[in-house]
């Protein structure tokens, strides 16, 4: 059985930084494409940040030069480093893998 278990959710004021983690089991996150999505209240969900098997990188042009996706073998996690954050990243993010299988979602939240 395939499980996505985010945490690293939390307010934190505009220019502050965030570190969601995404651990898995039923997978392992080095074969697959993984990703971050987010959704705002009353907007459709967005694609983040995406790491395929091979490295490759792919961020939404909003986040692009402050958001940063990586993953660590040993410990089957994927990560997503959020600088320099603005109200308007406020969302529910939420874990990707390839063959569609979803995290529950992490609440983030850039307030003063």
């Amino acid at each position: 059985q395939v499980q996505l278990v985010e945490s690293g959710g939390g307010l934190v004021q505009p220019g502050g930084s965030l570190r969601l983690s995404c651990a898995a089991s039923g997978i392992t996150v080095s074969w697959r494409t993984m990703g971050w999505y987010r959704q705002a209240p009353g907007k459709e969900r967005e694609m983040v940040a995406q790491l395929s098997s091979g490295g490759s990188t792919t961020y939404g042009g909003s986040v692009k030069g402050r958001f940063t996706i990586s993953r660590d073998h040993a410990k089957n996690t994927v990560y997503l480093q959020m600088n320099s954050l603005k109200p308007e990243d406020t969302a529910v993010y939420y874990c990707y893998s390839s063959g569609s299988y979803w995290g529950q979602g992490t609440q983030v939240t850039v307030s003063s």
